[in-house]
């Protein structure tokens, strides 16, 4: 661990209220973000959807729960996959504690994975986790939100991931992201908003708080010290793909 420079109470205020000067400019610009992000056009959404959940079987109007705004995470969990993704993991250590402050403020949050909804308990079950999850196994809709590649797709050369052709053998077959929707009054539903990559970084409150330390994050950009909660201290690597 580096030692920064040590100097005197008076010098590190300076040094501080140079940093707040940043910091402040970075709040606002981080409101301005939003607020644009606010305005985005809508996209109705008019394609069919079923998704298997704990209680039978819904549409994407069934998953808002009665409120009017939803937020789905798509989470990197496929058919035949031991577990889920370790990023993803990661992530959704951070969704139970929300919940009740999201669902008060008229915001429905559900996790969307292709696995079977059989495979989907299990892995919970193991996570400890209570969040709603749902299966969009059989169903175009990973792939109409761009977090699903086929063989032939990787075998091209690029796929379309993060608003952008990207290199395939940057891409797995699973990816994640997050999406926005929201029903009107007269119950049509609206893809407001999505997210992919680092966009969906502001989530892992985790990293925020790393972030205030003198080590930060103590990475290369990987997260390659990323586990799920039940396998740190373990002996084993992490392993190379999210999907083991």
């Amino acid at each position: 661990m580096q030692t920064n420079p040590i100097v005197s109470r008076e010098a590190w205020l300076d040094a501080r209220r140079d940093l707040l000067a940043h910091e402040k400019e970075y709040t606002r610009l981080r409101d301005a973000v939003a607020a644009r992000r606010r305005a985005l056009p809508w996209v109705e959404v008019t394609k069919p959807y079923s998704f298997a959940t704990s209680t039978g079987t819904t549409d994407l109007p069934g998953l808002f729960g009665g409120r009017n705004q939803l937020i789905v995470y798509h989470f990197m969990l496929a058919p035949g996959w031991e577990a889920g993704c370790v990023g993803c993991s990661f992530g959704a250590d951070h969704f139970d504690g929300m919940l009740p402050h999201l669902e008060s403020h008229d915001v429905s949050f559900v996790a969307v994975s292709r696995a079977t909804l059989r495979e989907i308990e299990a892995y919970r079950r193991r996570m400890g986790w209570r969040f709603p999850w749902v299966s969009s196994h059989g169903t175009e809709f990973n792939a109409d939100f761009h977090v699903t590649f086929t063989p032939e797709q990787l075998a091209s050369g690029s796929v379309f991931y993060n608003f952008r052709e990207m290199p395939s053998d940057q891409a797995h077959d699973e990816l994640h992201g997050l999406s926005v929707f929201c029903r009107g009054k007269d119950g049509r539903v609206f893809h407001t908003y999505s997210a992919y990559a680092r966009g969906t970084e502001d989530m892992l409150t985790t990293f925020l708080m790393m972030d205030l330390t003198p080590k930060g994050r103590d990475e290369d950009g990987t997260m390659g010290w990323v586990r799920r909660h039940d396998e740190y201290g373990a002996s084993a690597p992490r392993p190379a793909c999210c999907h083991d």
